[in-house]
């Protein structure tokens, strides 16, 4: 095999994925076999995990050189897995790939048959996801508001299932900032970008160590990164609000007047504070999430901090 064929790096950010990893390795190592013409490697990236995890990943890099071992020294949260994943990829492309295996690895060849048609980006898109109902519904929602609302344009239903080629990922690993969300530092740096539908199926094995609390947090980690729509809404609100207590002041002042009836200054004092009241608090917790990610940035400190590693030069 020549040494100048192409090298493939798959990205595969674990937590408590102790059942899935070999199973995750063999899936991948058998699309691989579908692939001759490219060299591959596998990244995985522990994030902390409290079952064996880490020791499955390490016992698979110590059997196949072609495997890189990426233990972070605690739980940092998936933006940094993912993150670790890619800044440790050093193929011509990166393909992140969760463990879980809800993403299906037969549509990797469809990737790179659009990579070699020249497109920098390859973005798997989920038309169906085979998860309990409420959930389905929250991850449509969130799509479409968030594609909706950011400053960039955000496509919907992709998830980290994608390709990415060297020139992208050089990009997303130059930007500076601590306070990240891969997905849409993706779309931020751009390129020319194609898709593919697939349809997403249930995890191999293990139970999600995903819930509401996490989904949230990464909506409103994308929400606040790539959106200043709140900051604009308080504007318009705090207008708004203004205008609707001296209309209501007024009308209220001329009714008064108009029947001769003693005017209650307790009821006006009243809905004046609950409205601007309101509205300073709103005002104050969207700048203070803002503010939060301001200080995030200037602390300056890294994504993440790597334990261990093995297979890594």
């Amino acid at each position: 095999m020549s040494r100048y064929t192409k090298l493939i790096s798959f990205a595969i950010p674990c937590y408590n994925e102790e059942q899935n990893v070999f199973p995750c390795y063999e899936a991948l190592t058998h699309i691989a076999k579908r692939l001759p013409k490219y060299r591959f490697e596998y990244v995985f990236a522990d994030n902390g995990s409290t079952d064996r995890t880490a020791k499955r990943i390490q016992s698979l890099a110590k059997k196949d050189k072609r495997v890189k071992a990426v233990c972070l020294s605690r739980n940092f949260g998936p933006e940094a897995s993912q993150q670790a994943t890619i800044d440790y990829s050093t193929g011509d492309a990166v393909i992140p790939y969760d463990a879980d295996m809800e993403d299906p690895a037969n549509v990797i060849p469809l990737f790179v048959r659009k990579w070699e048609e020249g497109f920098d980006i390859i973005l798997g898109i989920r038309t169906t996801i085979d998860n309990n109902g409420a959930m389905t519904l929250l991850r449509r929602i969130y799509y479409r508001l968030f594609h909706a609302i950011a400053d960039i344009d955000i496509p919907v239903d992709a998830g980290a299932f994608s390709l990415l080629d060297r020139k992208v990922v050089d990009a997303i690993r130059a930007l500076p900032e601590t306070y990240r969300f891969f997905r849409g530092l993706r779309a931020w740096v751009g390129f020319r970008t194609a898709t593919i539908p697939y349809q997403r199926q249930k995890r191999f094995s293990g139970k999600s160590s995903s819930n509401i609390f996490l989904y949230l947090s990464l909506a409103q980690r994308s929400f606040f990164g790539f959106s200043y729509l709140f900051l604009s809404i308080i504007v318009y609100l705090g207008f708004f609000l203004t205008l609707l207590s001296f209309v209501f002041l007024t009308v209220y002042l001329l009714a008064q007047v108009g029947s001769k009836s003693t005017i209650d200054s307790f009821t006006i004092i009243i809905s004046v504070i609950v409205m601007l009241g309101g509205m300073q608090l709103l005002a104050l917790s969207v700048i203070g999430k803002y503010i939060q990610v301001i200080v995030e940035e200037t602390k300056k400190r890294p994504l993440y901090v790597v334990g261990s590693t093995i297979n890594v030069r």
